[in-house]
C-alpha cells in the first residue's frame, strides 16, 4: 500500500522534529512558511519563515511538550492531523488535551500550518504558567 506524499511529508517533519534534526525540518518547510498559533499566551501568533518556526518548536521543547497521533486525513493540498498533546513538567498543572493541525503543502514543501486546540483557555493558561504572562517569549 502506498502512502500519499503529503502524509509522508508530515511524517518526515515529525520524525525530524522528534530527533532534533534541524536540517531535516528546514528541508521540509517552505522558506516562507507561516505557522498560526492561536490564543493569548507567550507562544501565540503567526510564525513566519523557517527561523521563527524553529524558534517556536524549540520553545515547545522547553515545556516538555509531546504529541501522539490520533487520526490523519489527506488531500492533494492539505493534511489534517488530530493528536493528543501533553506535558510532563513536575512543577505545574500539565496540559493533556487534543489538538488538530491543518497542514498546507505546495511543491513538496509545508507552506502553512494552522493549529486548532481542543480548549484554547487551557492552552493559554498552561503556556502562561510555563513562560509567564507576557506575550514576548519569541521576540
Amino acid at each position: 500500500m502506498t502512502t500519499h506524499p503529503n502524509l509522508e511529508l508530515v511524517h518526515r517533519f515529525f520524525q525530524a522534529y522528534a530527533t532534533g534534526d534541524q536540517a531535516g525540518v528546514e528541508a521540509i518547510l517552505s522558506p516562507s512558511v507561516r505557522w498560526h498559533i492561536p490564543g493569548n499566551h507567550p507562544l501565540s501568533g503567526v510564525k513566519t519563515g523557517i527561523a521563527e518556526v524553529l524558534d517556536y518548536l524549540s520553545q515547545l521543547g522547553k515545556a516538555a511538550f509531546q504529541a501522539s497521533p490520533i487520526v490523519m486525513g489527506v488531500s492533494d493540498q492539505y493534511v489534517i492531523d488530530c493528536h493528543r498533546n501533553w506535558s510532563s513538567l513536575s512543577n505545574i498543572a500539565n496540559l493533556d488535551a487534543m489538538s488538530c493541525l491543518l497542514w498546507k503543502m505546495e511543491g513538496g514543501k509545508i507552506t502553512e500550518v494552522f493549529n486548532f486546540p481542543e480548549d484554547q483557555h487551557r492552552v493559554d493558561a498552561f503556556f502562561r504558567e510555563v513562560y509567564g504572562p507576557g506575550n514576548d517569549v519569541l521576540s
